[in-house]
């Protein structure tokens, strides 16, 4: 199975603000400062994310990965019904994102992904323990730790990233606010970037649901699962929200302008996938195959 990449780390130390807060605020310093939290960071303009001693932690190995990966190539896994069309086993010598409930396919293809994210409060919730049973770095939602770790401690291979629903943007740095864009694919975008990676190929990002409604409602599955590549993905009690596809659309051309600034590249490899911002390509071709 693929482990973490090994590449040499190159990296700057963390933003003198950041470091500062890090070396500085302790855990009692952090609990002292609660009650007037609010008023406090008014004041200084810091997000309170920067005081808790978990963040500090895990800024310090966020810091190690921005452009470990410069000049490489990635895929980010979608979950979308495609993946049941192509041979995922071709994978496991490259570097690959996985999201959300990824893990369910990892046995078929025989190998695991090099990275999981997750940012859905609902998938998070649902999914914790699954997700604590992984040992491969993972990436969530600063909001959801207490989601993961009610009254314990995260492992080494957690990591939160500071993501918000609001305010529309791209991350250039590991540490800085992340857009969620409405969609997890879209973090995993911001997060190659971060991580320095030149290309980066999409494939299972079919980007239609068999299941419509309002965007961002929250449902209960009935029954196996149609939008996804298991029937148990979201299956029968799994609560999950409608797709916003349009809010989506807009944070992919915001990352393909991102990248194309940059001199870099999105690539579209989704067998019969409905995302038309990127340019398209063939899995196979790609693999040289």
């Amino acid at each position: 199975m693929a482990g973490q990449p090994q590449d040499s780390v190159q990296n700057k130390p963390m933003e003198a603000i950041k470091g500062i807060t890090r070396k500085l605020i302790s855990p009692e310093f952090y609990n002292f400062l609660r009650s007037g939290r609010d008023s406090l960071l008014s004041i200084l303009g810091w997000p309170s994310v920067y005081f808790h001693p978990w963040w500090q932690e895990s800024a310090r190995r966020l810091v190690e990965y921005q452009d470990r990966f410069s000049g490489k190539r990635c895929f980010v896994i979608g979950n979308g019904p495609s993946l049941k069309n192509m041979d995922l086993s071709l994978l496991k010598d490259e570097y690959t994102f996985g999201m959300n409930r990824v893990y369910l396919a990892f046995n078929d293809w025989g190998f695991n992904t090099n990275f999981l994210v997750s940012v859905n409060d609902l998938v998070i919730e649902q999914c914790s323990q699954e997700f604590q049973n992984l040992d491969m770095p993972k990436f969530y939602s600063w909001r959801s730790k207490d989601l993961l770790f009610p009254g314990g401690t995260p492992d080494d291979q957690t990591h939160f990233l500071y993501s918000t629903y609001t305010g529309k943007k791209f991350a250039r740095k590991t540490i800085d606010r992340f857009w969620e864009g409405a969609t997890v694919t879209y973090v995993c975008l911001q997060l190659a970037y971060c991580m320095g990676f030149s290309e980066v190929i999409l494939i299972g990002v079919d980007h239609n649901f068999v299941s419509k409604g309002k965007a961002g409602v929250t449902v209960v599955s009935n029954g196996d699962d149609p939008n996804h590549f298991s029937p148990d993905y979201f299956g029968k009690g799994f609560r999950w929200q409608l797709p916003d596809l349009e809010l989506s659309e807009i944070a992919y051309r915001l990352a393909n302008k991102v990248y194309k600034d940059a001199g870099r590249r999105v690539i579209d490899a989704t067998v019969d996938g409905k995302l038309k911002v990127f340019p398209k390509a063939d899995f196979l071709s790609l693999l040289n195959y």
